[in-house]
């Protein structure tokens, strides 16, 4: 067993989420019964909709295509070898 008086008192807190729905978890902060209400959740961060870092790929390509675009794929340059 878990030595006493060492730990931090273990308890449920309310959850809510971006969009209001509520789930009760446990944890070590705030005190019994507290409601934490989230700014970012896995339903509004772009990490997890794809929103955002969808464009950010795009941009992405983009600047690596106006960066090495001139110097064409490595196999146009072996087959031009092997025709030659």
């Amino acid at each position: 067993m878990a030595k006493a008086g060492i730990h931090p008192e273990y308890h449920e807190v309310n959850v809510i989420m971006t969009d209001g729905t509520t789930f009760k978890t446990r944890s070590t902060k705030g005190k019994a019964g507290d409601s934490w209400r989230l700014d970012i959740d896995s339903k509004s961060h772009p990490a997890y909709t794809g929103g955002e870092q969808k464009l950010m790929q795009n941009d992405q390509v983009d600047k690596f295509s106006k960066k090495f675009g001139a110097f064409g794929v490595g196999v146009k340059k072996t087959e031009e070898k092997k025709s030659a």
